[in-house]
């Protein structure tokens, strides 16, 4: 069974996003930047399945700039055989992404697509969903167990009154949520196989998909700072404020 992985090159999620002064977007010059966490967890989720012995290859793909090789490369020093760059330089939106893996699982035949649920720069959470819409694959999102057998898949999803399990025929689409694992860190023995792994690069024009943006950032502005806070003599005067002040209660 081939498992398919997409990843994404984000800012690290240790580091304080910054906002550029004219207001067009967040400051990426001299950030740290790393394989989104959602992602992470789907690359570990689709090495386990292979040393199980349920996949027989796991493919990583990764559409944008050339420097999203160094995020590939991390994700084979995990544990994935091989991997493919979607080489564009514009600015690649939920649709777009989709419509370009769904060009590379056309090509690949995987059997299983295990993406990140969101990037945690965009939040988006629209890839995965759009993706199985354009396959017309069964789709399952928030996975914090996956168990594949028979050509069957069985995730367990979160929801809001428990969990709920679900049962999808394969080809299918699973998008990975915190609690599916705990990613394994890449040893320096991995890291240097990782560079001998082949990766292979591809154009839009090649898959025959069109990237043009279809929405355009107006402004990107910081949230408000928020006010200090004031201690009160009393309930009578915690509740005045929160009626006239808070306008709250």
């Amino acid at each position: 069974m081939k498992v398919l992985v997409p990843v994404k090159r984000v800012m690290d999620y240790n580091v304080k996003a910054r906002v550029k002064s004219d207001g067009s977007g967040i400051d990426l010059a001299n950030v740290k930047m790393s394989m989104n966490p959602f992602d992470e967890i789907a690359v570990e989720e689709a090495v386990r399945l292979k040393e199980a012995g349920v996949a027989t290859e796991v493919i990583a793909v990764s559409c944008g700039l050339a420097n999203c090789q160094e995020t590939l490369r991390t994700a084979m020093a995990i544990g994935a055989d091989r991997a493919i760059l979607v080489d564009t330089d514009v600015e690649l939106q939920p649709l777009a992404v989709a419509k370009l893996l769904k060009a590379v699982a056309d090509k690949e035949a995987p059997q299983l697509i295990i993406l990140g649920k969101q990037a945690i720069d965009d939040d988006a959470n629209q890839t995965g969903q759009m993706l199985a819409a354009l396959l017309g694959w069964p789709q399952a999102t928030f996975a914090s167990k996956v168990v594949v057998a028979d050509g069957k898949a069985t995730v367990t999803r979160e929801v809001d009154g428990g969990l709920e399990t679900l049962a999808l025929s394969l080809p299918a689409v699973v998008t990975t949520d915190l609690r599916l694992n705990e990613p394994r860190y890449a040893t320096l023995p991995n890291i240097m196989k990782a560079k001998k792994k082949p990766m292979d690069t591809l154009k839009p024009a090649d898959l025959g998909v069109d990237v043009a943006p279809r929405l355009a950032t107006v402004k990107v502005s910081e949230p408000p700072k928020r006010s200090a806070g004031i201690k009160v003599a009393d309930v009578a005067q915690l509740i005045a404020k929160l009626k006239n002040e808070a306008k709250v209660i």
